[in-house]
C-alpha cells in the first residue's frame, strides 16, 4: 500500500458512521482490528443517552419494578413493600453501572455465540473476530435507546405500562395486563433495531468468516434465537 493509499483510509471513528452505511466495507478493513474501542463507545454513547432521557423513561421503571415488587411477595409472603422499596431506591441510584456493566456483557455473549455458531457453518472467524462483529453490530442499539426515549416523550405518561411500550416492536401495540408474559418477551424480541444487529451480525459473519451470506444469516438467526432463551425464561419464572 502506498503512503498516499494509507492516508486516505477511513479512520476508526469513520467506522462508527459507515458500519450504519456500508458495515461490510467496515468489517472487510477491521476484520484484524480491535473490538475493545468500538465495545466501549457503544456503552458509553447508550449510557449517555439513558441519563439524558431517564426522566422520559421513568414511568416504565416505575410499573416494571411495581410488578416486579408484586410477584416477589406473591411468591414470598415474607419480603414487604418497604423492602422492596429500599430495593428501588437502591437499584435507581445504581442503574447506570447496571447498564455500563450489562452491555459489554451482552456484546460479549452475543460474540461468544456468533463465533461458536459460525463454527458450525465452517466460518474461519476466531473469537476476537466474533466480539468485533458483535460491538459493531451494536450500534442500532443507539438509534434503539433514541426511539425508545422519542415514544415516551410522545406518550401519556400513565400508558407507559411496561418496557415494552418503548420498543419497535409488535409487543408496543399489547396491553401488559391482558396478555402473556411469554407472549410479549418473544414479540418485543421482533424489534426493528434488534432485527438490525441481528443483520449487521451476519454480514459480519459473512465478511469475517469467509461463508456465504446465506450460512451467515442462518448462523445470525440463530444466535437471535439463543439470546432469546434468557428472557423468555425470566418471563416464565415469574408468572
Amino acid at each position: 500500500m502506498t503512503a498516499s493509499a494509507a492516508s486516505k483510509a477511513p479512520s476508526v471513528w469513520e467506522d462508527f458512521i459507515d458500519i450504519f452505511t456500508s458495515p461490510s466495507e467496515v468489517f472487510a478493513r477491521r476484520q484484524n482490528g480491535n473490538w475493545f474501542l468500538p465495545m466501549v463507545v457503544v456503552t458509553v454513547i447508550c449510557c449517555l443517552i439513558f441519563i439524558g432521557t431517564k426522566s422520559l423513561t421513568q414511568p416504565v421503571f416505575d410499573a416494571e419494578y411495581a410488578r416486579a415488587t408484586a410477584a416477589a411477595m406473591r411468591a414470598n409472603p415474607q419480603v414487604t413493600a418497604a423492602q422492596m422499596e429500599k430495593g428501588k431506591a437502591i437499584f435507581g441510584t445504581f442503574q447506570v453501572v447496571f447498564f455500563l456493566i450489562g452491555i459489554p456483557i451482552g456484546i460479549f455473549f452475543v460474540g461468544l455465540l456468533l463465533w461458536l455458531i459460525g463454527k458450525l457453518f465452517d466460518s474461519t472467524m476466531n473469537l476476537g473476530g466474533g466480539l468485533l462483529v458483535a460491538s459493531y453490530a451494536a450500534f442500532p442499539k443507539i438509534f434503539q435507546f433514541i426511539a425508545g426515549a422519542l415514544i415516551a416523550f410522545f406518550s401519556d405518561p400513565s400508558s407507559l405500562t411496561s418496557a415494552t411500550k418503548i420498543t419497535v416492536s409488535p409487543a408496543h401495540f399489547l396491553d401488559v395486563s391482558n396478555t402473556s408474559l411469554i407472549v410479549l418477551t418473544l414479540l418485543a424480541r421482533i424489534d426493528l433495531f434488534t432485527i438490525w444487529c441481528t443483520i449487521l451480525l451476519g454480514i459480519g459473519l459473512a465478511v469475517i468468516g469467509k461463508i456465504p451470506r446465506s450460512k451467515a444469516m442462518t448462523a445470525a438467526f440463530i444466535v437471535w434465537i439463543l439470546a432469546t432463551v434468557f428472557p423468555l425464561y425470566q418471563a416464565m419464572r415469574s408468572m
